[in-house]
């Protein structure tokens, strides 16, 4: 099928849908009322006490929490008749709303852990409802829980992403012109439409249909996001499109899923070591240096980790007792002050610059920047839906009747938007990482497939292409130190890969695509089966040697 769904759009309304910026803020609804929250921690231990900031021109309003997994539960509704509005900072997508608690409650000891999803109604001043949703994890007490899987929610990579009160790490209202993206991001403000809730027919980000010959690179997603007054990052990023599929399909599968933030990785490490299993999965883009040394010593020590993500990209740094995150990417060496410093390896640039000295295979075997873009815009527009399989005798894909040479999770299309790989070369027809590309010692390519790191339309201006050749300069210069023309030649080709390898005691299975959750939504029998094996295998503590 070929050709794209305009959501009543104009070309004018599809540019803007694309290269505008748009977020929401306190006041935008102006006399039609507007509620909004946040609550004061990402996520709590079963008995602890809650306080949920709000701001509501309603003094009367509804509250509703939920519990999202397999089945959603109500755990708690309460009305409340003394809402009042609060005034919120310009610069609060930096500093936070500091809004005072509104009110307070507890979690019940018998709340399973999980995502419990908030609901607030109100009345609007011309009878309209107004609603706002929020989300918070009630995680686990530490402790042994060996046959339960422990899933991380990539809240590093929410928080990057959330476009709510004007900037996030991609585009903002902060410099001089107020037109930079914010190298420090607040946790203390609502999450922006489409991260807790999205309905069923909102596009994910990889083309769902061909484009036509010639055509010019277009973005459904972000249209639709427009067209619906969504927030244009609810597919990159957020509870909704990604962590919510894993742990519904999980739980509907039969398995015992807890779930943490990657705040607890950070702070709380040893959360780690009662399980068998760590599961990531989606878009998992954000990490601090202690995150990786928590699932690092974990592996070390015996654990297995299973990894269904993809774009391993960025060093973050947390402040303000973790209500700040902060990266200065691409400007890191411009700009951030620990790149001056004496240890650079803080830096918050990619893990593969030199001053970080830290690559991303070192810990999940796969690195962003040889991978990125596979499936949308025009990186690679027309590709591969799934993982071309060449191991298929690996114990992963038991029960699938795979061959060499089949795509894995076609059906479910679970390869892309963005993947990690590693730098190959094929050898009697089988992939082997080269021996400077970093990856573990014996580390298997199980499956691999072509991405790109530039969009290619020759045809097309780079001012048309929302993607264009940025992220290509910017791995060509931390990597070569040259961001030329014939700099961005050399790096412009990359591949998504599932790998898997052991190290000391442990062991890693890492699928490196952010589509993978999406092939569990559409039950692509194949992608359900794999998903399966590496979790059974790692719960019952099998490993590879």
């Amino acid at each position: 099928m070929t050709g794209f769904p305009d959501f009543g759009l104009t070309p004018a309304q599809r540019r803007e849908a694309v290269f505008g910026h748009r977020y929401e803020r306190a006041g935008m609804r102006g006399a039609r009322g507007e509620i909004w929250c946040y609550t004061d921690a990402l996520a709590y231990p079963p008995g602890a006490s809650v306080r949920l900031c709000v701001s509501s021109s309603a003094r009367h309003y509804r509250l509703v929490i939920v519990r999202d997994g397999a089945a959603a539960v109500t755990v708690l509704e309460r009305s409340v008749s003394d809402g009042r509005w609060q005034e919120t900072p310009e610069d609060c997508s930096v500093v936070g709303c500091g809004w005072q608690p509104s009110l307070e409650f507890r979690i019940g000891e018998d709340w399973p852990s999980g995502a419990y999803r908030i609901t607030l109604t109100a009345a609007g001043p011309s009878g309209d409802e107004l609603t706002a949703h929020h989300l918070f994890i009630v995680r686990p007490h530490a402790g042994a829980q060996p046959r339960r899987i422990l899933q991380v929610a990539a809240s590093g990579t929410w928080t990057a992403y959330n476009t709510w009160g004007g900037s996030n790490h991609y585009q903002g209202i902060t410099g001089p012109n107020r037109n930079q993206y914010a190298t420090t991001v607040s946790l203390e403000r609502p999450w922006c439409r489409g991260f807790v809730v999205l309905p069923q027919d909102a596009p994910r980000v990889p083309l769902e249909r061909e484009p036509p010959p010639g055509a010019p690179p277009r973005y459904p997603h972000m249209e639709w996001a427009y067209a619906n007054g969504y927030s244009n990052k609810y597919a990159s990023s957020g509870w909704a499109s990604y962590d919510r599929h894993f742990l519904q399909w999980a739980e509907r599968a039969g398995f015992a899923v807890d779930l943490a933030s990657q705040h607890e990785l950070h702070f709380t490490p040893e959360l780690l070591e009662g399980y068998g299993c760590v599961v990531f999965v989606g878009h998992d883009e954000y990490w601090t240096w202690q995150m990786r040394d928590a699932v690092d010593d974990y592996v070390e020590r015996g654990g297995r980790i299973a990894r269904f993500a993809g774009n391993f990209m960025w060093q973050t740094r947390l402040e303000r007792g973790g209500k700040a995150q902060v990266c200065y990417k691409y400007r890191a060496r411009a700009e951030d002050p620990v790149y001056r410093s004496a240890d650079r390896s803080r830096t918050t640039g990619s893990w593969e610059a030199s001053e970080t000295g830290r690559p991303g295979a070192l810990t999940f075997g796969l690195n962003a920047t040889d991978g990125l873009y596979a499936g949308w815009g025009a990186c690679a527009p027309r590709g591969v839906r799934g993982f071309p399989v060449y191991r298929p005798e690996h114990w992963a894909f038991a029960d699938t009747g795979l061959c060499y040479g089949d795509l894995l999770g076609a059906q479910g299309h679970a390869f892309g938007y963005e993947v990690d790989g590693l730098d190959y070369v094929i050898r009697g027809g089988l992939p082997e990482p080269t021996a400077t590309s970093g990856a573990p010692p014996g580390l298997q390519i199980l499956a691999l497939g072509l991405s790109a790191l530039k969009e290619e339309s020759g045809a097309v201006p780079l001012d048309d292409r929302f993607l264009s050749d940025d992220d290509a300069r910017y791995v060509a210069e931390i990597r070569i130190g040259d961001s030329s023309a014939a700099a961005v030649e050399r790096v412009k080709r990359g591949a998504g890969m599932i790998v898997n390898f052991s190290r000391g005691r442990g062991e890693v299975f890492h699928a490196g695509s952010c589509e993978w959750v999406a092939a569990l939504l559409r039950r692509d029998p194949m992608v359900e089966r794999v998903t399966a094996n590496v979790l059974n295998r790692y719960l019952a503590g099998a490993r590879t040697d």
